[in-house]
């Protein structure tokens, strides 16, 4: 086999399918990189190693676009990732520059959810980098990572990080639940996306009458994905046992005057300065979860 003239007709074919259909450019480069992939790696085992740096310079003059060694290393790892998936599909909602910044990764488990998470949220390759560089991944609770590499189905509170990272734009890293609420406000979209997908704000300081007194629960949130309220609870202290009987009443309440028949139980997302693991432990259920937050 020629492998360098195949290789070329790939990328010849690619750039013309790119002009002609411009909507469907990310498919096509995936797809031709994938072949390209296999062919490059190919070409490495018949002829050695340095036939990479000789297509680069015949590409690159050929053809007038610049293929650098890196690059075609690049495509060859493309390749070997997807050859190892089960199922190996090319997302419509991820382009060559995604995989670009993906495949800078070395663990293929980390890969993977952040292909999730970009098909999921539609990231930009800007937000992908800036997910990456926040160590999401790293912040995820070790029982959700296991979930993830088995394909369990996840739930709720899985893919709330820990710690949750809140944009800082107070100046001061002693703040108020009222400044730490404001916080979040001012960055609503960045918050949600800190908690998982699927997640919609319905209000700040949600007022709720319980007897002849009013409460206020400070974010009250929708899960569209697992259809169930959740209300957000925030502490700048560390948590305590009565943090979990103030919230408690708040889930009830929702349960019994505001979901409909349809949703699910309501969860509570505890967010505090510091967990403290004793609270946790005796003085929580399955549905309310607790995270620290970090000033960023």
């Amino acid at each position: 086999m020629n492998y360098y003239n195949e290789i070329k007709t790939e990328l010849i074919n690619n750039e013309i399918t790119k002009r002609v259909k411009d909507y469907s450019k990310n498919r096509s480069d995936l797809n031709t990189y994938y072949n390209v992939g296999k062919l490059l790696a190919e070409a490495g085992k018949h002829y050695g190693e340095g036939i990479i740096k000789e297509y680069s310079d015949r590409l690159s003059s050929e053809l007038n676009i610049k293929y650098s060694v890196r690059t075609l290393y690049k495509i060859i790892k493309y390749f070997n990732y997807m050859n190892k998936q089960k199922v190996p599909t090319v997302s419509a909602k991820l382009s060559w520059s995604h995989y670009d910044e993906l495949l800078k990764l070395t663990d293929e488990n980390i890969i993977n959810y952040y292909i999730k998470i970009s098909e999921e949220q539609n990231l930009s390759v800007r937000e992908l980098r800036k997910k990456i560089k926040s160590n999401e991944y790293e912040r995820l609770d070790e029982e959700t990572k296991k979930k993830l590499k088995t394909k369990e189905e996840l739930k709720v509170p899985d893919l709330v990080k820990n710690p949750i990272q809140i944009k800082n734009t107070s100046g001061n890293n002693e703040i108020s639940e009222k400044i730490l609420q404001k916080l979040i406000l001012e960055d609503i979209s960045s918050f949600l996306k800190e908690l998982g997908s699927g997640f919609s704000f319905i209000d700040n300081e949600y007022k709720i009458k319980m007897g002849d007194r009013y409460n206020y629960i400070d974010l009250l949130l929708y899960n569209i994905k697992y259809k169930c309220y959740v209300v957000v609870e925030l502490k700048v202290t560390e948590l305590n046992s009565n943090h979990t009987g103030q919230i408690q009443k708040y889930m009830n309440y929702m349960d019994k005057n505001i979901k409909s028949i349809d949703d699910n139980k309501t969860v509570r997302i505890r967010i505090c300065k510091k967990e403290n693991k004793y609270v946790i432990e005796y003085c929580s259920d399955d549905r309310i979860i607790s995270r620290e937050y970090e000033l960023v």
